[in-house]
């Protein structure tokens, strides 16, 4: 029979330095030692430092949907995009914390065809959820009948994306963008 797991393995995943070095920075004993973990113990409940690295990328990708349906819920439709582009304007302390996926798809490219293709499709997945996010927008009235969803949602995937990057060197700047682009989308009301 297996042994259970000394350690959380969701805080294992919390911790792992990919944040902060990347998929090519962060060796097996850069984890081993900022988790305090053998690398045989890392192996066995991962499978691999690529196992990790999929698990880190499925919890950003599940935070981020957990907070864009929490915003939702406090703020409506239009007012969780305003707030995930606030959030995005004023990054956490410490190392880079824009979206995970765009770091690794600019990072792993077709180097590493599986973490690039998960990547790629929690990305598509985060789309879908922005796309509906504008449906309900028009159904409460907030988004004109002309404007589509899906290409409103490819183009706030796009602006966050870029509003994460310009945090990262220049937090006044992005703090006006990010109020430039919510004022922004007040238009697709018209």
């Amino acid at each position: 029979m297996p042994r259970t797991p000394a350690f959380d393995r969701d805080d294992v995943v919390a911790r792992a330095l990919f944040w902060e070095k990347g998929w090519a920075g962060t060796s097996t004993r850069d984890l081993s030692d900022a988790l305090d973990l053998r690398p045989g113990s890392l192996y066995a409940a991962f499978g691999s430092k690529e196992g990790l690295f999929r698990a880190a990328l499925d919890r950003h990708a599940a935070e981020q949907a957990a907070a864009l349906a929490a915003a939702e819920a406090a703020h409506g439709p239009l007012g969780a995009l305003r707030a995930l582009l606030e959030a995005a304007a004023w990054p956490a302390e410490g190392p880079a914390r824009s979206c995970l996926l765009v770091k690794t798809l600019l990072e792993t490219g077709a180097g590493r065809a599986p973490l690039s293709a998960r990547a790629a499709e929690l990305l598509a997945e985060a789309e879908t959820r922005f796309a509906a996010v504008f449906a309900r927008a028009q159904a409460a009235g907030e988004v004109a009948a002309r404007h589509d969803p899906a290409a409103l949602a490819r183009r706030f995937q796009s602006d966050l994306t870029g509003l994460h990057a310009l945090a990262e060197r220049d937090a006044a700047g992005a703090a006006a963008l990010a109020a430039e682009l919510s004022a922004a989308l007040d238009m697709h009301a018209r």
